[in-house]
C-alpha cells in the first residue's frame, strides 16, 4: 500500500516562492510518475505538474515558467518549486502517484497567496 504525505504548505505574499515536497512509501518509487495537483475553493481539482519515472515533466499552462517539479528517487520524494506566487495560485495542493493507472493521493495541504 503507497502511502504518501505532503509537506506543510503556507500563507505567502503575491510574488513569493514556496517549495512543496511529498514523501511516498513502499518501494519501487522510482518506476512510477507523480504529479501535483491542486483545487480551489468552488474549482474541480486541476493537473499542475507531472513528471513521469524517466523525468520528463509537463506543466499546466496557468503554472508555465513559474513552477517546477523534480523528484528524489533515493528518497522517495517529489518536489513542486513554486515561484512568482499569484493569488490564483491559492488552493488545496495534492500529491499524486500513478502506478500503472492505479492513483494514490496525499492528504492535501493548503497554499494561500496573500495579494
Amino acid at each position: 500500500q503507497v502511502q504518501l504525505v505532503e509537506s506543510r504548505g503556507g500563507l505567502v505574499q503575491a510574488g513569493g516562492s514556496l517549495r512543496l515536497s511529498c514523501a511516498a512509501s513502499g518501494r519501487a518509487f522510482s518506476r512510477y510518475a507523480m504529479g501535483w495537483f491542486r483545487q480551489a475553493p468552488g474549482k474541480e481539482r486541476e493537473l499542475v505538474a507531472v513528471i513521469t519515472s524517466g523525468g520528463s515533466t509537463n506543466y499546466a499552462d496557468s503554472v508555465w515558467g513559474r513552477f517546477a517539479i523534480s523528484r528524489d528517487n533515493a528518497k522517495n520524494t517529489v518536489y513542486l518549486q513554486m515561484n512568482s506566487l499569484k493569488p490564483e495560485d491559492t488552493a488545496v495542493y495534492y500529491c499524486n502517484l500513478n502506478s500503472y493507472g492505479r492513483l494514490y493521493w496525499g492528504p492535501g495541504t493548503q497554499v494561500t497567496v496573500s495579494s
